[in-house]
């Protein structure tokens, strides 16, 4: 990305603001043809998060690492990416039981902008900059710039700073390089061409940024023993009667006791369904089973397929 001072107002060139051919009457055609030819563009979304695997998988590899070291992953967005961002670290905790802070969502113009345009907020780059400085982020930490347009001076800011701060970075946008650069780590590129309305990053583009975002804390989080099998065994059955039912079903197809049973095992175990599950197959007391998750690292596998 060159200096901030010299991003051109005629964002024209880039790929997200070109027409698209195949929406060029758009105002014109009726619901089912606009609903046909809004799904037909959706579908080829897929395809671009796929050519980008490989920048993909290496921003996961640094997010898996910094997990394990005890680091922080740190979104930072505008506008529909901010938003996302914001997003996929406030489900975390409920899906993985992971620290607040684990996974965390920055937004130019602050939690305001969630609900409602703050503009002129994703101009400033010093802005970008006070937030990694705000957060202490450091060497064990990831932050993970987004801006599917490329250019957004708030998240260019905020990784320039990070990268002074030594905190490893990623950048994803929906532009190929060659239009706009940048300086990360890792430079994610899903290119998912022209909008169906001209400009509106919050269909494609954001469907894109969504499906990315999910890739990489999932996986991380599988990688840090979140996951056994496909199941959620670090799901926070505090949070909600949904999350309690979904925890008593997981110790009951791992351990094949009865609902009932598998209920007063959660129970036993201070709600924690790894713990419950380590309590049955070894049988161990909660204390014991506690010791031998830490061990481990969590990984719940490693205790009961031993």
């Amino acid at each position: 990305m060159r200096d901030d001072d010299s991003i051109m107002d005629d964002r024209g060139h880039l790929t997200t603001e070109d027409r698209n051919p195949h929406s060029m009457r758009l105002d014109h055609l009726s619901v089912d043809e606009v609903f046909e030819l809004i799904n037909r563009e959706d579908a080829t979304v897929a395809a671009a998060v796929a050519a980008a695997g490989s920048d993909i998988r290496r921003a996961i590899e640094l997010v898996a690492t910094a997990f394990c070291a005890g680091g922080r992953l740190i979104y930072v967005g505008a506008g529909t990416s901010g938003r996302l961002g914001v997003l996929d670290a406030t489900e975390c905790p409920p899906t993985f039981l992971s620290d607040p802070s684990m996974v965390q969502g920055v937004i130019a113009g602050g939690m305001e902008a969630l609900t409602r345009s703050v503009e002129g907020a994703e101009d400033h780059p010093e802005d970008g900059e006070a937030a990694m400085d705000e957060r202490g982020v450091g060497p064990a930490d990831v932050v993970f710039a987004i801006a599917t347009g490329g250019t957004t001076p708030f998240v260019h800011g905020a990784l320039r700073r990070a990268r002074q701060r030594g905190a490893k970075t990623v950048f994803l946008a929906c532009v190929p390089k060659e239009q706009v650069t940048d300086e990360a780590d890792v430079s994610i590129r899903v290119v998912t061409g022209p909008e169906v309305v001209t400009g509106s990053t919050r269909m494609k583009a954001g469907t894109a940024t969504k499906m990315v975002l999910n890739m990489v804390t999932t996986i991380a989080m599988v990688r840090t023993g979140k996951i056994y099998e496909n199941l959620m065994v670090d799901v926070n059955t505090a949070a909600n009667a949904k999350l309690l039912d979904r925890g008593t079903r997981i110790i009951q197809a791992i351990t094949g006791l009865t609902r009932e049973a598998s209920g007063v095992l959660l129970e036993t175990a201070g709600g924690h369904v790894k713990t419950a599950i380590v309590m049955h197959v070894r049988m161990v007391d909660r204390a014991t089973a506690e010791i031998l998750l830490a061990k481990v690292g969590g990984h719940v596998g490693q205790v009961i397929e031993r």
